[in-house]
């Protein structure tokens, strides 16, 4: 028997070095049982590794005895923490994500334990550093370990220590009730007029011959945008805003507890206070400010915005007393901008069919930022719709990095939309980067804001893929929390220029041509809405604040009052905060973040005229924004870059229709 058992280990010893040997930009594959022994290595060499760095003599201290380590250090645990997080949001196996779970919750746990090692904080300490990058990383360390109270005295930091693991493996929990939600709702023909036939042609049926969605976004495009039934639309949206359900509404009550209790031992009234002192807004009282701004800017447009609505919906039903509700706001949206503006999502759809859309996407990019993205069927993948490419300097023809695309629905996959930092560059380590987009789009086409999305969510990966910085640390969008999104949303406004669009002949000679007027007419369809998305966007923000103030708010009963006050009200059964991950993630007390960099975001875009293929402009905004990642602070970076102190006034502009 122990013969068996250390045969068996063996196996699965080579079988790992097989799957970890894998070419340049690959991201390992280890199976459900490879997983645990990969996870056990990594994290013996990682705590090695930290035990030599404890050992070193106060004498040697230096930077490359302590920032090269850690940079080493930080490389081990991403090694397998990208990989595995990846893993356990989109392997297609049920068995190979719960392995990854398990793996996750032990690595996590690690900087719960080294991030409160006096010896370890104390030659950090001691570092004297000879440059503004190794300044700042050394600043940056010193930071998590005040994060994880190293300074607390001993029983305050175990506490500490067991409500961070607490808190991982809530947010893994959350995370999995959301995307493993298996809930399939059944729609008979005529309850489904309206929605396109693209929509509905390779759609399961149930034994009685209706049509079955599940709660992919996809699927809720189909049927909110479209669906003339309104039973339909409200059906489908209340089982979409019930989306891990009550189990995840307790869990994310038992968090804010735990966040409040954290904050307090780290000396701080609120978990807000807390975790806003290392942002660029910098206290609560700062994103208060600025978010009553936004609601002061927004509100009479979203009430005139609302009546709109209400006035179409009257028109459609036929009834003077038809009352606006939230599932309406989609549909009615749509047809108004279609009367309007003459844009139908069906012809945006067609006129940007998928595939071709996706090159065209890439061949924006790789023109702007003077780079090459090249297809690598070498890379291996963990799903066959899922594609790789490596990233070469268009002058060198050097080498960067390289990115996957994991772009369609499926079963036990991640919900959103989102860019995975799986491995981050170090020069120092002759380390390049890797990233990988995940979306849920259809395969159909692209309407209007998925086509915002696909390119916001590339904007990320170029941040990961094209920086260049010194350590792993300060690697891509290892940035403060609310700069993060700026580059991504930035890049939102390129879809929508003719610069950028005439592009599209080049992928495609084949497809129909691009029609400048249904571009026009997209582009004036924007101003429409606007009110509506940053009210909503502003109360989001609210909620997460009114989670993390001195007192723990119950998570629901905070909603019910916040949406309460707004014009269309709370809906009695719907969930929201239970889907609601950016609040169980790394945007607590930090949601605000969004349109906070946003305004960054949309003043940088400013710096490219009327030409957004400027490639002058594009090879400073790459070296100063996307190479520099976190070792330089993003308000200098970005007044380098504008040549001047940034502004809010195109933010404000834009939240007020007052489009470019």
């Amino acid at each position: 028997m122990k013969f068996q058992r250390i045969y068996l280990a063996a196996c699965v010893a080579l079988s790992l070095n097989a799957a970890l040997a894998a070419p340049r930009g690959a991201i390992p594959q280890p199976s459900a049982t490879q997983i645990p022994l990969w996870c056990e290595r990594s994290i013996a060499q990682a705590k090695a590794q930290i035990e030599q760095l404890k050992a070193l003599p106060m004498t040697r201290v230096s930077v490359r005895t302590v920032l090269g380590a850690w940079n080493a250090l930080d490389i081990t645990l991403q090694d397998i923490d990208g990989a595995i997080g990846l893993l356990s949001e989109t392997s297609p196996e049920p068995e190979v994500r719960k392995a990854a779970e398990a793996c996750d919750l032990r690595l996590s746990a690690l900087p719960n334990e080294y991030l409160q090692s006096a010896e370890l904080y104390a030659r950090v300490q001691a570092l004297q550093t000879h440059d503004a990058i190794d300044a700042m990383a050394r600043q940056g360390i010193l930071d998590d370990f005040e994060e994880r109270g190293v300074s607390l005295a001993t029983a305050p930091r175990e506490r500490a220590k067991a409500i961070f693991e607490r808190i991982d493996k809530l947010s893994q929990d959350f995370a999995r009730n959301v995307r493993e939600t298996k809930t399939r709702l059944a729609f008979s023909e005529a309850a489904l007029k309206g929605v396109p036939a693209l929509a509905l042609a390779k759609r399961a049926k149930d034994a009685e011959g209706n049509y079955l969605f599940g709660l992919d976004y996809p699927e809720a495009d189909a049927i909110l945008n479209n669906a003339e039934v309104e039973s339909t639309r409200h059906d489908f949206w209340m089982a979409f805003q019930q989306r891990g359900g009550q189990t995840n509404l307790d869990i994310l009550k038992e968090t804010v507890q735990l966040r409040l209790e954290l904050a307090q031992l780290m000396g701080e009234k609120s978990y807000a206070d807390w975790s806003l002192k290392h942002k660029m807004a910098g206290s609560a009282q700062a994103v208060d400010r600025f978010l009553g701004e936004v609601q002061t800017r927004v509100e009479a447009l979203e009430r005139a915005e609302l009546d709109q609505l209400r006035l179409e919906k009257v028109r459609f039903m036929g009834a003077t007393d038809a009352t606006l509700k939230r599932w309406d706001v989609a549909f009615y949206q749509q047809r108004l901008k279609k009367e309007r503006y003459n844009v139908d999502q069906a012809e945006v759809r067609a006129q940007f069919p998928t595939e071709p859309t996706i090159a065209w996407m890439m061949k924006v990019t790789s023109t702007l930022y003077g780079v090459e993205f090249r297809p690598n069927k070498r890379l291996p993948v963990w799903q066959p719709d899922v594609r790789g490419y490596d990233v070469f300097d268009a002058r060198s023809r050097k080498y960067l990095s390289s990115f996957y695309l994991d772009l369609f629905p499926r079963e036990g996959k991640y919900k959103h939309a989102a860019a995975f930092g799986i491995r981050g560059v170090s020069l120092a380590a002759g380390r390049t980067p890797v990233s990988v987009l995940v979306t849920n789009f259809s395969r159909d086409g692209f309407d209007q804001s998925e086509l915002r999305t696909l390119f916001h969510e590339f904007g990320h990966v170029m941040h990961g893929v094209l920086s260049r910085t010194r350590y792993v640390m300060q690697a891509g969008t290892h940035v403060k929390r609310d700069f993060v999104e700026a580059p991504s949303q930035m890049f939102e406004d390129w879809p929508r220029r003719a610069e950028a669009i005439s592009l599209f002949a080049q992928v495609c000679p084949s497809c129909k041509p691009i029609d400048p007027q249904l571009i026009a007419r997209m582009n004036a369809s924007r101003a429409f809405g606007q009110g509506i998305q940053y009210a909503r966007q502003g109360l989001y923000a609210a909620y997460d604040m009114s989670l993390h103030r001195s007192s723990a708010a119950d998570p629901m009963q905070s909603w019910i009052a916040l949406e309460g006050k707004t014009p269309l009200g709370y809906e009695a059964g719907a969930m929201v905060p239970a889907a609601f991950g950016h609040v169980m993630g790394g945007y607590a007390a930090g949601y605000y973040g969004y349109m906070w960099s946003q305004v960054l975001a949309l003043d940088m875009r400013s710096a490219f005229g009327d030409n957004v293929m400027d490639k002058q402009v594009a090879a400073r905004y790459r070296r100063l924004i996307l190479e520099s990642g976190g070792q330089r602070p993003p308000g200098e970076l970005v007044e380098e870059f504008l040549g001047r102190k940034p502004s809010a006034d195109a933010f404000f502009r834009e939240i007020m229709g007052k489009l470019q």
